[in-house]
């Protein structure tokens, strides 16, 4: 019998549509100041609907581990929730 066939630890590389945003994104120049007002509310409003989903049980249960028992050492911070200690 033969030994398994070793998998690449080597990421691939990425898809051009990817790179292409990627680029488009990192040198665009915003000159507008109706554009950064309009990002700026956008983000509070996405913040603000978060925070508020925290109030709710079915949302909050989903911040947990999936794998039950599983354990991750510093986990993820959540904007709004305090990290426990």
């Amino acid at each position: 019998m033969s030994a398994p066939a070793q998998k690449s630890a080597k990421r691939p590389d990425p898809d051009s549509v990817l790179v292409a945003i990627a680029e488009y994104a990192n040198s665009f120049s915003i000159q507008s100041t109706q554009a950064y007002n309009t990002a700026r509310y956008c983000l509070m409003d996405t913040l603000a609907c978060g925070f508020q989903a925290l109030q709710y049980p079915a949302c909050t249960k989903l911040l947990g581990p999936v794998v039950p028992g599983a354990a991750m050492a510093g986990g993820a911070r959540v904007p709004g929730r305090t990290r426990a200690r």
